[in-house]
């Protein structure tokens, strides 16, 4: 069913939870679904009992100028595809319900995890994003939540805020799901024209060559950024925002893969941006 009230959701969620095998699985999104948010619904509908599919485009993680009036929304659509992947509530709130007015409370992640990648060209994204999250924690109430791996950088910001507030809730990242050709799935996608979108699947070809360079020996950090950035640049479109290989655990900086190590790469085509990333270690 669709729900737009707080209250009419926390009834529904509360005749669930009197169940003595409830266990509540959420996945949170800015709609526009695709495959990849497709693919968590379905993994949480494997793992609980009753599934929450949050649909809201969060106006506090946009920064001035970004797009967020412009930002895809067709909530019939994804009413329908999220109940078939096995949602059995979309919540669908307006801005007022998730920030009453006068509204003044936000919750912050600090330290290096939020001081890098992203945050250099969004400043303020990583607070607009836990706070939402922590809004909609609170009223869920879920025993798991499900992120896909693409936002990296999201999903350690907010397993942070989870382990530092003692949040009850189990985080599960799940794995990048692509377009035919590598191109990670994204909402964003559609802004691409067509030389842009043929272009773009550059980052995922960058990544793969990476992957292939360490694995046929060489560990250097700066080798490897160099080779995902020449195959980048091929492309005459491309804008790179960063490249980086940081250590997987708490994104700590590396000079050297010589433990479980992530490369992630944000890559503008005209005014789309596009992220990506690969786990790095030995098989």
């Amino acid at each position: 069913m669709l729900v737009e009230s707080i209250k009419n959701l926390r009834e529904i969620l509360i005749k669930h939870k009197s169940t003595s095998e409830s266990r509540i699985g959420f996945v949170p999104t800015m709609g526009y679904l695709h495959e990849g948010h497709l693919s968590l619904i379905n993994k949480a509908k494997v793992d609980n009992t009753f599934v929450v599919v949050s649909v809201f485009v969060n106006p506090t993680q946009f920064s001035p100028g970004e797009d967020y009036e412009n930002y895809p929304r067709n909530i019939e659509n994804d009413y329908k595809l999220a109940m078939i992947a096995g949602a059995d509530v979309v919540f669908y709130p307006s801005v007022e319900e998730i920030y009453p007015e006068g509204a003044s409370t936000f919750v912050e992640v600090e330290g290096s995890i939020v001081m890098k990648l992203c945050a250099h060209s969004r400043p303020s994204h990583f607070k607009g994003v836990t706070t939402v999250v922590n809004k909609l924690f609170n009223i869920v109430k879920p025993d798991n939540v499900y992120f896909g791996q693409k936002d990296a950088q999201q999903c350690m910001v907010i397993k942070k805020m989870v382990s530092d507030l003692h949040i009850d809730i189990n985080v599960v990242v799940c794995p990048i799901i692509r377009e035919f050709d590598g191109l990670a799935l994204s909402s964003r996608n559609t802004y691409l024209n067509k030389k842009e979108r043929e272009q773009s699947i550059l980052l995922y070809k960058s990544l793969v060559q990476a992957k292939l360079v360490f694995d046929n020996g060489i560990n250097d950090v700066k080798t490897i950024k160099e080779t995902i950035r020449n195959i980048i640049q091929k492309s005459n479109l491309a804008q790179i925002e960063y490249i980086e290989i940081l250590g997987i655990e708490n994104f700590e900086t590396i000079n050297v893969i010589d433990r479980r190590a992530i490369a992630l790469v944000a890559v503008k085509f005209g005014s789309t941006r596009l992220i990506d990333n690969v786990i790095i270690e030995k098989e």
